[in-house]
């Protein structure tokens, strides 16, 4: 029997690093720090495609053939941060171009695009996540060039049908974009079900250690869409430095365990949370409760993510309170590293963010999910935690 996807995966990742250097057969590669690369005799490039750090480093190569096998794409480039893969993508649009976007989304990039399309003559709606009727409603058919879609959605955790994205996008000649970085490969491989692009912030779960900042594109075809986001980090100079780049790929060794481990801790927080009386609301696409869960379960293979939100009982200050009174939870933003982080999602994103005032978005690690449910307990004010 063919082994699962998963375990297929778990074996690429953890042999990442395997890419033995052919000078001293090291089964972890050296960092390559240099900047610019000499030319043979004949002013020939010693190594095709390498010339100037800018354009293409050693450093890079190995994560970026991880990422494009892990997501069975043709291609993949790494970018200083995920909001430079983001938007590479978008600055690649000649003015007059369409785009549509998910209401609920990564608010860094949410703002961005409210700046950047109307001072570039880009124009931009959003369609309510999970009514696919609003998606086809909002798509402008030879008009809209990207589809934009976050699935599972930060920070309300809402699910987008990728193959029904995929068939409403090509249907009107657009491409399907999809941020799977709360997903990853191990969960989700989003070009399987028709997406065109992936994208992921590699901050989060692809690096794992809230060390490095960095993003990705893969992309199912070596096309122009490819050929423009490249142009973008040639020119932009949105290239990730080399120690981050053998950093992340470092982090990439241990994605498996990380996720699985993630996933199934979530799923046992939610599950006692789920019914609990200090909390209004649990959200996560791994419960069947959720409206997302039957997409997410045909989507989504071997867990439901490591990222969680509580609806808490009371305003904004109950919230908060509840955060500051976590020990193993540490408060503080970002998502996807081996410890559990709580945030206000709402004093974040700040006062046009759309998220209520008594959320708490919860990033779950690799502590013992006792703990961490005893830690949520005691922060509620309730000292039994069985």
């Amino acid at each position: 029997m063919p082994p699962k996807t998963s375990d297929r995966l778990a074996t690429l990742f953890a042999g990442a690093c395997h890419l033995d250097d052919p000078k001293t057969g090291a089964v972890v590669p050296p960092i390559e720090p240099a900047t610019t690369y000499a030319r043979d005799a004949d002013y020939a490039l010693r190594r095709e495609g390498i010339s100037y750090s800018r354009d293409g480093n050693p450093a890079y190569l190995p994560a970026e053939t991880v990422l494009r096998e892990a997501e069975g794409g043709a291609a993949a480039l790494l970018f200083a941060s995920g909001m430079a893969a983001a938007t590479a993508l978008f600055q690649s649009l000649v003015p007059g171009a369409h785009v549509v976007v998910p209401k609920v989304m990564y608010h860094g990039l949410r703002d961005w695009l409210k700046d950047f399309c109307p001072r570039f003559g880009v124009g931009m709606d959003t369609f309510e996540i999970g009514e696919q009727c609003s998606l086809r409603r909002t798509i402008r058919e030879g008009k809209t060039r990207l589809v934009w879609v976050e699935t599972p959605a930060n920070p309300t955790w809402e699910i987008t049908d990728i193959a029904a994205a995929a068939e409403a996008a090509h249907a009107a000649g657009a491409k399907l974009v999809v941020d799977s970085t709360v997903a990853t490969p191990i969960l989700t491989r989003p070009i399987e079900h028709g997406a065109d692009i992936v994208m992921h912030s590699a901050t989060k779960y692809l690096n794992g250690h809230s060390d490095v900042v960095a993003g990705a594109l893969v992309f199912k075809a070596v096309d122009g869409d490819y050929e423009a986001a490249r142009y973008q980090r040639l020119h932009g100079g949105a290239v990730l430095g080399p120690f981050e780049a053998w950093l992340l790929l470092r982090g990439m060794r241990t994605l498996h365990l990380r996720v699985l481990r993630a996933c199934d801790s979530a799923l046992r927080i939610c599950h006692h949370f789920e019914h609990h009386p200090s909390i209004e609301q649990v959200r996560y696409p791994g419960l069947e409760s959720h409206p997302g869960h039957a997409v997410a379960r045909r989507q989504m293979s071997g867990g439901y993510g490591g990222m969680l939100s509580l609806l808490i009982k009371g305003d904004e200050n109950a919230a908060r309170g509840v955060a500051t009174r976590t020990r193993l939870f540490r408060t503080a933003t970002s998502l996807g590293g081996v410890e559990s982080l709580i945030e206000h999602r709402a004093t974040v994103e700040g006062p046009n963010s759309p998220v209520p005032p008594n959320l708490l978005r919860l990033s779950v690690g690799i502590e013992a999910a006792e703990d961490l449910i005893a830690d949520l307990e005691q922060a509620l004010g309730c000292s039994d935690a069985s």
